[in-house]
């Protein structure tokens, strides 16, 4: 019985007790009362009296007690609120979604994808692959107030081909700093290596998260060393983030840095919009080679000559989400900008990108989903696709390609789902020639822990 249960049943007592009283009050009226009787009513009043005394111990007793669960309950959704306010405003990639394992003040958890792929000729995975697809562990701790660690350590990804050992974030973040002058959420501050808050891809890219097993042509995402600045008032959200701009972990060899904000509106609880721009800052051409930006299953590189000591690329986005009890849907399209130094050529180009994406649920198990996304530019830039890195990383420049990915999926919990996608692949390079046989078939098993 619960403890506003027993604090009504005390008071249906006290009431009782209360018209038992009066209807004895009542009878006497009716005859004369003798000293017997009134000597009677005075000890059953005396006896009521103290019932009711006692109930009231009990009523305020369990009204107290009421009062510190409700205090309770009321803290605990306060810290799930704001835990929800953190990660919504940070955009980040999901970080201990899993459980976790609490050891001392230690938190532990995980998540990964068990996969095969088998792909057309010129596709990645001609001979069919079973494959460790991802396997992650993060962990999480406290360190000072509001300052808390976190790390994310990589096993096994899709990018790679053997399994390793690597850091994929690894950061201190002091939440709430506006705290400091009573504002809450305003302003959280991150420092290490984190996610690149660029588009909203990025949030939803790990396999227990995406929908489906491939990703968007585009496929925006990347880590890098900086700092971070994120927040949220009312029904806007924000992410501000200096970075280092090139692939080499905590070694930067230009002055200038990269760059990225986003700002996030909510008008109503079923539509999410957000704009992302970015600047990835003068790259050394030598000696960075690489941003730290992913693109096109790739990364935005050089395309400069042996002249080239200078490269960047400047980016925008638009992001928008429609959220319905059976349907979800969302899409992006954006812009990038890319340029060198090369005293022997005129490197620029134009580079459009586009993806669309919907998840319908027939059931609260069963869903389907399906996305196409496509990259469009004038004068070509690398674009690996679903083909192999090195045929063209550093290979012809594709000025097209686009890719349908159709894909069905079962949830035996949030903490498990198998998928199942054919994913068709179709391009041009430059000067006109096509990209084919790149259609890729997929199983996976999703989890987290």
């Amino acid at each position: 019985m619960t403890a506003t249960a027993r604090a009504r049943t005390a008071l249906s007592g006290c009431l009782a007790a209360f018209f038992i009283f009066a209807n004895d009050v009542r009878a006497v009226d009716d005859a004369p009362i003798t000293p017997e009787q009134f000597r009677a009513l005075l000890k059953q009043n005396e006896r009521l009296q103290q019932q009711l005394q006692q109930q009231q111990q009990v009523i305020d007793s369990l009204s107290k007690k009421v009062s510190e669960i409700q205090d309770v309950d009321r803290k605990r959704e306060r810290e799930l609120s704001d835990l929800k306010a953190e990660v919504k405003e940070e955009g980040g990639a999901p970080a201990a979604s899993g459980l976790g394992k609490a050891f001392g003040k230690l938190d532990i958890s995980g998540e990964g994808g068990i996969a095969f792929f088998k792909s057309q000729a010129n596709g990645q995975n001609p001979h069919g692959q079973f494959r460790i697809d991802e396997a992650r562990l993060f962990f999480e701790a406290p360190v000072w107030r509001d300052v808390f660690f976190f790390s994310e350590v990589d096993l096994a990804t899709r990018e790679t081909t053997s399994l390793n050992l690597n850091i994929g974030e690894l950061y201190l973040d002091w939440q709430n700093v506006s705290r400091l002058w009573d504002k809450d959420r305003l302003l959280n501050l991150r420092a290490g290596r984190f996610y690149i808050p660029f588009g909203e891809e990025y949030q939803e890219r790990f396999a227990i998260d995406n929908p489906l097993i491939s990703h968007s042509v585009s496929d925006l995402w990347g880590t890098d060393d900086g700092v971070e600045l994120y927040g949220s008032a009312g029904r806007f959200q924000y992410v501000l983030a200096v970075q280092s701009g090139g692939i080499a972990t905590s070694q930067d060899w230009t002055d200038d840095k990269s760059i990225t904000a986003r700002i996030g509106y909510d008008p109503t609880q079923w539509l999410h919009l957000s704009v992302s721009g970015m600047r990835t800052g003068d790259l050394d051409a030598n000696r960075d080679v690489l941003s730290a930006l992913w693109f096109g299953n790739g990364f935005v590189r050089s395309l400069g000559g042996p002249g080239t000591t200078r490269f960047h690329a400047d980016l925008v986005e638009g992001d928008v989400k429609l959220r319905f009890p059976w349907l979800q849907l969302k899409g992006a399209g954006g812009y990038m900008s890319y340029g060198d130094n090369d005293p022997a050529a005129h490197n620029h180009r134009d580079v459009y990108y586009y993806y669309l994406e919907g998840v319908h649920d027939f059931s609260r198990e069963f869903f389907s989903a399906a996305r196409f996304s496509q990259v469009l530019a004038n004068n070509g830039v690398p674009v690996v696709g679903n083909a192999p890195m090195g045929a063209y990383l550093f290979g012809p420049l594709t000025s097209e390609y686009w890719r349908l990915s159709l894909g069905l999926g079962y949830r035996f919990s949030p903490r498990l789902v198998a998928k199942a996608e054919y994913s068709l692949n179709h391009g041009r390079v430059v000067g006109g020639a096509a990209r084919d046989h790149e259609d890729q078939f997929s199983l996976e098993a999703a989890f987290k822990f």
